[in-house]
């Protein structure tokens, strides 16, 4: 039996170790995050990424 196109979507997602993430943001968050990826030329998630974890490395403990 043949796979639909979303069964297979999934099946290489669950390979690669990928899952979707959706936010609501603001719309000039949004147009933030698109320039500062066009400009550091690399991926939208990349950045999210990356920006997380300097903020958990530069963010002092709140204990």
């Amino acid at each position: 039996m043949a796979l639909t196109r979303v069964e297979i979507n999934q099946k290489s997602d669950q390979k690669r170790g990928v899952k979707v993430k959706g936010f609501k943001l603001h719309v000039d968050d949004i147009a933030l995050i698109e320039q500062a990826s066009k400009i550091l030329d690399i991926p939208q998630a990349k950045l999210i990424v990356d920006a997380v974890k300097f903020y958990l490395d530069n963010k002092k403990p709140l204990n």
